[in-house]
Order: structure tokens, then C-alpha cells, then sequence
């Protein structure tokens, strides 16, 4: 009997082994879901060579599908009439058995009616690891690949985390802003850190260095507290090159180019050039952003599959209310179209939108949903991101405007260009992100042109996106380094010697900009003229850029001198604008501004009159 007993530990012993060298992605699930089928993506030691079985009477195993690794195995049940609760899947190989328990969750019925992120909203993007940091004990801790905290290399980790965000909501609330979009907070398990995030080694797990999936759920739902909504930033196109997958490639098909380095052309125009070779239209969708960045097969269903999945998992998780997604182009199209309807099929009212890097507004337009300029499946995307407005907002607002050009004339002749997109309250409006140049290079002694940029920003029409430290003159350029432009901001570390979250620690000009910000923040929160009212403006008279946004009665109309000058401009031009009121309030000063036969403004001035 002894025996007996010390066999059977035994064996219990090698099972309980043999489970946990097991992962199945995702962990768990939820039932009461539009899709029916869910995929679980099974890895570990030889687990091709095991016979999948679901031991539940509402669960059905569709299809189990092995792959050339042996260490992969991928299932495909049916849900559609599952209840809330645990099941076993069973693994076995002749003597060995490995049980597996999942669980199918509760949904919570909130997540169906997820109101997203629109033009209301005002997005404040952050990167975290350059915020905050709220605990030191995640810095330096161990990882697969070596990294070093280091705040004076701009290339390695500085440590800011979720709980530096958290700690800082009140902060980002007190400014005025609705909504943050964060860099991707995803395992980037990569030599030297990979702190910007878009490296992916893990699609499940939050990084470690910036905290837990439960700490960035706790996050969204202190945001959503504060009346503030979360956009999590995304990446289909490619994985980290330390990724699993990369280790042990599951299939020869699993990644572009047969898993080997081939540079992308980056020649997105292709998509709707009708003269492109298949050669060039290859080049640019398989071909890799880096050699570290392998490209995913998005043609390859399981992939597609996997990506689509994952990013509702992080939804209905986390109750994240959009996603940004990176390098859209670069991904397969048809397989993008399948998940924009398979997210708006969980959740009808969510939002997306994609970074579709163009310098052009008709190459831009033509990523957005129901676009007349798109000669090819529509692409079912609600928003995409003005990056031609990013590039001309770099000089328009500081360079000199003529009678006939310079400065405000480029803004002008860009919002010419607006009638192209089917839905220009759902194009993201920015001055910089993470990416490029900071809308100021070097700390300004003036706040003329600043002020006119987020003025244009938050006025016009569109959904406005805000990069952290704007508030704070936090300037930069591209061509020192990718560091120069995602510095810390100061206070947001322990034994930082200034803090510029707080009043205290800011300088006189800083506070300026802080609050002239926050004034029109607040102002636009709730503004529905700004939000969703039309746009009408005039061509420039003496370099003054006049415009007006109107709805259901109300307008509110913008004035703004372009040039270095004195400017006395004649009124009647806007009359049908001005609608013969004798003023208006100007919304920063609180003054009210005289509407009579003429208007004077000083250099750089701007009026923003209700």
C-alpha cells in the first residue's frame, strides 16, 4: 500500500510538472461574447505530440491544429452556448496526461456599450517609462535580457512606471485633458530595455518595469473616475525579436520573408498607386522596420487570429476605451479590415485609430472609413492622424506671415483640404508625439507662437492630441536623438531637484503656458461648437487668419495675427460671421473685445471671442 501511494505522488508529482510547463494564451476567457469561437494558443515542451480533449458539455473543440515546432499546439473551441465557469482541456500522449483548467469569465455588461474617445476628447499622449516614477522597486529587476537604468542615457530605461501615471492623474485632470493615451505598456523583454514599448515580447503581460495587468487595470479605472477615458497604443505589424515565437518560430509562415531581415521600402503610397509592381507592394507590407523588429504574418489565420483576439482580450480585461494602432499600413490589409469589424462587433461604439504616416491629406484620407478617395476594400477605420498638419505646425506658427505668404497661409490652405475626409471630427489633430520633433526645439522666451499653435489645435475640427510636457515647454529635436524628444519630466523622480508638477516648481513662464492650456482645456471640455460645430474661414487679410465654428445658433470666431506687426483689419469681410453682435468675450482674458467697422490686433495676438 505504501508502495502504491509513493507511486501515485509520484506520478501526481510529474503531472503537476508537466501542467505548468504548459502556457496557453490567452489565460482566460469570457462568455456571453458576439464571437462564438475563441483560439487558445498552447506551448511547451513537445506538446504537438499530445491529443487535445475539452471535457464540457456547452464547450466544443472545433479544431486542434499543430504546427512545424513541436511546441506548439492551437485550439479552436466553440463558446457560443457556454456558461460563466471552469472546464478541463486534457492532454494526452499514450501514458501522459497533462489537465489543463480554463475558465470562462462573467462579461461584464458595461464593456458593451464602451463609450471611446471623439472629437469631445482631448488626448494627452505619454510615454511612460519618461513620466514618473512611482516605484523605484520595479527599476532595475531581473529580466530574460540584461538592461540598465540609467536617466542620463537617453537610449536606456529611466523607470518611469503605471504608478508615476496613477500618482499624476489629479495632476493631468486639474489641466483639463479627457483622455491619456500611453505608449505601449506590453513585455518588452529586449536587450537594452526597449523602453518605448513597441517591441513586443509578450502580448498578455504588462512589462514588469512598469507594473502589473491588474496595476493597469486599477489605472483605467482611476482614470475613468476622474472622468478621464485610456487609449492603449497597439502593434500588429511586429513582435520584439526575443519574443517565444522567435526562439521557436511555430511555423516557416509565422513571420514574413520566411522569419529573415528584409527592410520595408516604407513606400505606404503604393497602396492606392495604380501603377505599383507586386514586387514594391511586397517590399513594403513583409518587408521588417528593423532587424529587431521581426514582421508578423498577418495572412497566416492563426496569426491573424492571435492579434484580433488579444486586443479584445485587453478590452473587455481592462475596459481600455480605444486603441491607437501603430504602423497600420504595414500590416495585411484585409486581415486589419477583419479586426476593426471584430472589435465594433464586441463593442459598437469603440474607436481606433491608426497610424497611417503620410505627408499628404489625399494619401491620408484614404485610411479612413468610407473614404471616396480609397480605389481599394474599405478600410473600415473611423480615424487616422494628421500628420501634414504635424509637419506645416512646425514653422507656420512661428515664421513671419505676409500679405500673401508665409506662416498662417499654410494652415489656411491645409484646411482646404479637410473636405476630403469622410469624417474630419475623427481626425486625430497633433503638433508632435513621440515621434517627431518637439513643437518647440529650444525653450522660448515668448509664448506668442505657442500660444497660436494650441489655440489651432483646440479650436479646429478634429479629435486634438497633446504630448506630455507641452504644458511644461518641454521642447526638443529628432536629430539629436529619440531621447531628446522623450526626456523626463522633471519632479516626476524621486530627488529630482525641481518639480514642475506643481506651481511651486515651475517658472514664471511655465506657468503661463500651463494655464493658458488649462483655460482652454477646460473651456473646450463639454464645448459642443468646438466638438462638432462646422468651420468657416477667410482668406488673410494683412497676415490675420479669421475663422469661425458654428452650431445650432451658437459660433464661436477666432481671430489671429500671424505677423510680427501692429494690424488694424476691416470688419465688415466677416459679417456673416459676426452676425451683427457689437463684441464678444475673449475666452483667455475674459475681456470683452469691441466688434465695431475694425479690429486691432498686436503682433502675434489672438482673440478667441464667444
Amino acid at each position: 500500500m505504501k508502495k502504491i501511494t509513493i507511486l501515485f505522488l509520484i506520478s501526481f508529482l510529474s503531472l503537476a510538472i508537466s501542467a505548468q510547463q504548459i502556457n496557453v494564451d490567452p489565460a482566460f476567457w469570457w462568455s456571453g461574447m458576439q464571437e462564438p469561437e475563441i483560439q487558445l494558443m498552447v506551448s511547451g515542451k513537445d506538446i504537438a505530440s499530445y491529443k487535445a480533449a475539452v471535457s464540457a458539455k456547452d464547450v466544443y473543440l472545433k479544431e486542434a491544429v499543430t504546427l512545424e515546432s513541436p511546441n506548439y499546439q492551437i485550439l479552436y473551441l466553440d463558446i457560443s452556448n457556454a456558461e460563466p465557469g471552469k472546464f478541463e482541456i486534457v492532454f494526452t500522449n499514450g501514458k501522459k496526461k497533462i489537465t489543463y483548467n480554463y475558465e470562462l469569465k462573467q462579461r461584464d455588461p458595461k464593456r458593451l456599450n464602451i463609450e471611446s474617445f471623439n472629437s469631445s476628447d482631448v488626448l494627452y499622449l505619454i510615454m511612460p517609462d519618461r513620466f514618473a516614477n512611482g516605484d523605484p522597486s520595479n527599476d532595475q529587476i531581473e529580466m530574460r535580457m540584461p538592461y540598465k537604468v540609467d536617466r542620463n542615457d537617453p537610449n536606456a530605461r529611466h523607470g518611469g512606471d503605471l504608478k508615476g501615471i496613477s500618482d499624476r492623474l489629479d495632476y493631468l485632470s486639474d489641466l483639463g485633458v479627457t483622455a491619456i493615451w500611453l505608449n505601449p505598456v506590453l513585455e518588452n523583454d529586449m536587450e537594452g530595455g526597449s523602453y518605448h514599448g513597441y517591441a513586443t515580447t509578450d502580448y498578455y503581460k504588462v512589462d514588469p518595469r512598469f507594473g502589473t495587468n491588474e496595476e493597469y487595470k486599477n489605472l483605467i479605472a482611476d482614470a475613468h473616475a476622474r472622468n478621464m477615458k485610456v487609449v492603449m497604443d497597439m502593434i500588429f505589424n511586429h513582435c520584439g525579436s526575443d519574443h517565444a515565437w522567435v526562439k521557436d518560430i511555430p511555423s516557416k509562415d509565422w513571420f514574413n520573408n520566411m522569419g529573415e531581415y528584409v527592410q520595408t521600402s516604407h513606400m505606404k503610397e503604393m497602396y492606392f498607386d495604380n501603377y505599383a509592381s507586386e514586387y514594391d507592394k511586397s517590399k513594403m507590407v513583409d518587408g521588417w522596420f528593423v532587424p529587431t523588429m521581426p514582421d508578423l504574418n498577418q495572412k497566416n489565420r492563426h496569426v491573424a487570429k492571435y492579434l484580433i483576439q488579444n486586443s479584445i482580450w485587453w478590452i473587455e480585461y481592462s475596459g481600455v476605451d480605444g486603441i491607437r494602432q501603430d504602423t497600420y499600413p504595414y500590416a495585411d490589409y484585409d486581415m486589419m479590415i477583419d479586426w476593426v469589424e471584430a472589435v465594433e462587433k464586441e463593442y459598437p461604439k469603440y474607436n481606433i485609430v491608426g497610424e497611417a504616416w503620410l505627408n499628404n491629406p489625399i494619401g491620408t484620407a484614404f485610411w479612413q472609413r468610407h473614404s471616396k478617395l480609397n480605389n481599394r476594400k474599405d478600410t473600415q477605420l473611423k480615424s487616422v492622424m494628421d500628420f501634414r498638419f504635424m509637419g506645416l505646425s512646425h514653422s507656420a506658427f512661428s515664421e513671419e506671415t505676409t500679405e500673401w505668404n508665409g506662416g498662417l497661409h499654410g494652415i489656411y490652405d491645409h484646411m482646404t483640404y479637410d473636405y476630403i475626409y469622410p469624417d474630419i471630427y475623427n481626425v486625430l489633430r497633433f503638433l508632435d508625439n513621440h515621434d517627431t520633433d518637439r513643437f518647440l526645439k529650444e525653450y522660448p522666451t515668448d509664448l506668442s507662437g505657442w500660444k497660436q499653435g494650441i489655440t489651432f489645435l483646440l479650436t479646429m475640427p478634429g479629435t486634438p492630441q497633446i504630448y506630455y510636457g507641452t504644458e511644461l515647454l518641454m521642447h526638443g529635436n529628432k536629430s539629436k536623438s529619440d531621447g531628446d524628444i522623450r526626456l523626463d519630466v522633471p519632479g516626476g523622480w524621486p530627488g529630482d531637484k525641481t518639480n514642475h508638477f506643481s506651481r511651486e516648481g515651475r517658472d514664471d513662464i511655465q506657468n503661463e503656458a500651463f494655464d493658458y492650456l488649462s483655460k482652454l482645456l477646460k473651456w473646450r471640455r463639454g464645448n459642443d461648437v468646438i466638438a462638432n460645430g462646422k468651420m468657416k474661414h477667410y482668406v488673410l487679410q494683412k497676415g490675420v487668419y479669421v475663422y469661425e465654428r458654428y452650431l445650432d445658433g451658437k459660433n464661436v470666431l477666432v481671430f489671429m495675427n500671424g505677423s510680427s506687426n501692429d494690424v488694424e483689419i476691416n470688419l465688415d469681410r466677416y459679417a456673416e460671421s459676426i452676425k451683427g453682435k457689437s463684441g464678444g468675450k475673449d475666452v483667455i482674458s475674459g475681456k470683452t473685445i469691441s466688434l465695431g467697422n475694425t479690429l486691432q490686433l498686436s503682433p502675434k495676438e489672438v482673440f478667441i471671442l464667444e
